[in-house]
């Protein structure tokens, strides 16, 4: 209960903010847009965050940490961003800066009518239906002011979005399209286990591909990229998106490609140590274990995201030779205090 009772009054400080503007809102935690570190005020999570342009020409992934979201001390809140199309930079950045205040409004308002209506025990109960359906709402809020902007095209251009909201010991994760969460946490011998916490939504997982070829969108992979499996018009052979969910791509939302995202939770143990959010980039090349283990040997916190990064850089060069570098991007999001 006296969970429910802070989660209350953090509700109240931040509604008693609702007249302010966006920046002052923010003043009220500390927020991340580039790479750097952040600690984690009133609880002990630390985030590490890096990104580094690949060899395709503008970076198009970017993230956001902000740490006392919702105006509470023990939250956290970590999204990853990754743009695809000529202006999917600028697709990722609108998401990014979009989305989070949009979730906090939507479950402000969901908490304070379960208050009203079932009382402290059966909000505690509630919690994660409410951040779920807070997540699809401001999911849906998002996508449909991009497409109504007169200053940004996404037409043929969009974005993954990959989030983490962790509050106490819960954490809900929401994912759309491909980039990953991937879970580090101690195993029955003492060393470190990678748990997927989410699915890549490629265009041919089947329930995916199902709901495509219902609304008469096309999904096969080309000869000269024999596995990689692309979502494709009806009538012609456009634009090839190597996703089915994204925000923007409003060319393919007709036929099938949505942004709705799978909302997940977890409840964190003392065994569960970190977890890596990160961009295709890193995931084409390096597997969960792999990057389990690169950042569990990171002896600096601190560097485990650049560390990361730099090593799926390195596996691009060795193992796809002749193929130009991702943007690869990652956030490290530690979950307790380094062990004195």
């Amino acid at each position: 209960m006296r969970q429910i009772s802070s989660m209350l009054q953090g509700l109240a400080r931040s509604m008693s903010l609702g007249k302010e503007t966006k920046g002052d809102e923010e003043e009220q935690g500390t927020v991340l847009r580039t790479s750097g570190t952040l600690w984690g005020e009133g609880s002990e999570t630390f985030a590490a965050v890096c990104s580094r342009r690949g060899e395709k020409g503008t970076n198009q992934d970017c993230s956001i940490v902000w740490e006392g979201f919702g105006c509470q001390d023990d939250s956290i809140f970590c999204g990853i961003f990754d743009g695809h199309g000529q202006w999917g930079h600028y697709v990722a950045k609108a998401v990014r800066d979009s989305l989070p205040p949009s979730l906090l409004c939507r479950w402000q308002e969901a908490v304070a009518l379960a208050s009203l209506i079932d009382g402290e025990k059966m909000l505690c109960d509630r919690q994660f239906d409410l951040w779920r359906q807070s997540y699809l709402a401001a999911a849906a809020a998002v996508d449909e002011e991009l497409r109504r902007s007169r200053r940004l095209d996404a037409f043929n251009s969009g974005c993954t979005a990959l989030s983490v909201v962790k509050r106490g010991d819960m954490m809900v994760v929401a994912n759309v399209g491909d980039s990953r969460a991937v879970l580090g946490t101690t195993s029955d011998d003492g060393g470190v286990a990678a748990v997927q916490l989410t699915v890549d939504f490629k265009p041919n997982l089947p329930q995916e591909e199902a709901r495509i070829r219902q609304c008469k969108g096309r999904v096969h992979s080309l000869d000269d990229e024999p596995g990689v499996h692309r979502v494709w018009l009806p009538d012609r052979d456009a634009p090839g998106l190597a996703m089915s969910r994204a925000f923007g791509d409003y060319c393919v939302k007709d036929y099938g490609v949505i942004s709705a995202p799978e909302v997940t939770q977890r409840r964190v143990t003392a065994r569960d140590r970190f977890v890596i959010l990160a961009t295709d980039g890193v995931w084409d090349v390096l597997s969960n274990e792999e990057a389990v283990r690169i950042v569990a040997a990171t002896p600096d916190r601190e560097k485990a995201a650049k560390r990361l990064v730099e090593c799926a850089v390195r596996a691009w060069r060795r193992r796809r030779r002749g193929i130009a570098v991702d943007d690869c991007s990652a956030i490290c999001l530690f979950l307790h205090a380094p062990a004195s």
